[in-house]
């Protein structure tokens, strides 16, 4: 894998499987992308090991899949669903900004 200048505006240069791609990402937002970037190739190179699959774009494509699966299916323990409390801990976050916002027009 491989970085542009952080600073350039044209977005980052990054690598994946051996080919190279010019993304846009906000600059807050690269370490991120790099992490997945550095994530998805080594699945890839996983999946194209195995030697069951053959062509970039099946490749791809098994890696998706899979990374899809293991994100709708992450629970933490019995039917704990991590996405559906982090959408609820959002929701409690607004509510309890308004409730604050409100108690700051009393005084």
């Amino acid at each position: 894998m491989s970085a542009a200048d952080p600073r350039d505006p044209q977005g980052l240069q990054i690598t994946i499987m051996g080919r190279n791609f010019r993304v846009s990402c906000k600059e807050d937002e690269q370490a991120g992308l790099l992490e997945a970037v550095d994530y998805l190739n080594r699945r890839m190179e996983e999946i194209r090991d195995q030697g069951k699959i053959v062509g970039l774009e099946r490749i791809a494509i098994m890696a998706a899949l899979n990374i899809t699966h293991e994100f709708l299916g992450a629970k933490v323990g019995g039917d704990f669903d991590m996405a559906s409390f982090k959408r609820r801990m959002t929701q409690m976050e607004t509510v309890i900004d308004q409730a604050i916002a409100e108690q700051a027009k009393l005084f």
